[in-house]
């Protein structure tokens, strides 16, 4: 059973790489502090969306084409088990990002939104330490620094006045926690843990097209969250395990000060509603070298008016994955595909186009090394 405990926790940790929606990235995992012994790991993930529809018909109707870029995830990890007791790990991820490029209307893209830009790229380092108390409960937490950069392009006729607004977010990086609890049965292969990730508040350097050679600060803040996460056998060499992951995404705002200034009081770049994303999956031992699992994906879907620079509206997923031992080695990956829910992405209250049928294709890969 412990064997199946440890292919199970490889496939959903390699598997979160394989998704895709919102700002979501990494699901922002400390599956290798519960890793038995000393433990090092790397991991990588690809994902391909594609999200598209057209225009409303007040902009003509054209198809707005995919603006979903590809992007790619990288993480790392290192557990030290002390003693019997204190285990301490350092984990590097990339929990938020946002790689999204509306074609242009000359391109053959959308007229309401073309051109339109937001990327984001953030990446994590965490010291996380647990406690082990012996009999079954166990506490842990620690410290995050995260740095974050980006930049954001209004573009098409959907934006009035607004459109062709710059707005570039230098290099800064901002510090939050992690804390939370477990409890485990080895016998019966049960383990459930509860960890709260903090929001993390960033004072961007800011540079804006509409105020040209004034640099300003931004206060961009990174969401808090809450995972679960748990496992239990359910039979000789088969495990259940699943999770579920809030995101207070409405806390989220993201207003430069030139932009402040031009819109409404309150007026955000930007702006997403909490996400809640469950999974639920069955983990299946065929011999001491192999193992495989399924598992499914859902995110609950919000309003369908949705910011332009995050056009997407809950998902589905399922993933199929395998994991190969060998010795102190172990090789998890997994291939998901995500349908992506119906959105309208909206400018001042209005819809500006419609999307309906997108979906993304991902795929991730573990290798983990015991000491």
């Amino acid at each position: 059973m412990k064997k199946i405990i440890s292919a199970a926790a490889l496939l959903a940790a390699s598997t979160s790489l394989a998704s895709a929606g919102n700002l979501d990235r990494s699901g922002q995992t400390i599956a290798a502090l519960f890793e038995k012994g000393t433990y090092a790991e790397l991991r990588f993930g690809f994902v391909k969306p594609s999200v598209s529809g057209s225009d409303v018909a007040a902009f003509g109707g054209t198809a707005t084409g995919n603006v979903a870029n590809n992007f790619t995830q990288v993480g790392l990890a290192y557990k030290q088990q002390f003693n019997d007791k204190l285990s301490f790990a350092l984990i590097i991820d990339q929990p938020f990002g946002a790689d999204v490029v509306w074609p242009t209307a000359a391109a053959g893209g959308s007229v309401a939104l073309g051109g339109t830009v937001a990327k984001l790229d953030t990446v994590a380092f965490t010291g996380v330490a647990r406690y082990d108390f012996g009999n079954g409960f166990s506490v842990h937490g620690g410290l995050r620094a995260q740095q974050l950069s980006g930049n954001v392009v209004l573009s098409g006729l959907a934006y009035g006045g607004l459109n062709g607004y710059t707005v570039n977010f230098d290099d800064d990086i901002g510090y939050g926690y992690l804390v939370g609890a477990a409890y485990e049965i080895p016998d019966i292969a049960l383990r459930v843990s509860l960890t709260y990730n903090s929001e993390i508040d960033h004072d961007v350097g800011t540079s804006e097209n509409f105020a040209p050679g004034v640099v300003t600060n931004t206060r961009i803040t990174t969401p808090d969250s809450w995972n679960l996460d748990f496992q239990t056998g359910i039979a000789k060499d088969t495990l259940l395990f699943g999770g579920v992951r809030w995101v207070d995404y409405s806390e989220v705002t993201v207003i430069p000060n030139t932009f402040g200034l031009v819109t409404p009081a309150g007026t955000s770049l930007v702006t997403i509603e909490d996400t809640t994303t469950y999974t639920l999956g069955v983990g299946r031992k065929f011999n001491e070298q192999f193992s495989g699992a399924i598992s499914i994906q859902y995110e609950t879907e919000n309003s369908p008016l949705v910011s332009p620079l995050a056009p997407t509206n809950g998902k589905i997923g399922l993933t199929l994955g395998g994991s190969y031992t060998r010795d102190n080695m172990k090789i998890s990956g997994g291939i998901n595909y995500t349908k992506l829910g119906n959105a309208t992405p909206r400018t001042g209250g209005l819809a500006r186009a419609n999307y309906n049928g997108n979906d993304a294709i991902g795929i991730g890969i573990k290798v983990g090394y015991t000491y």
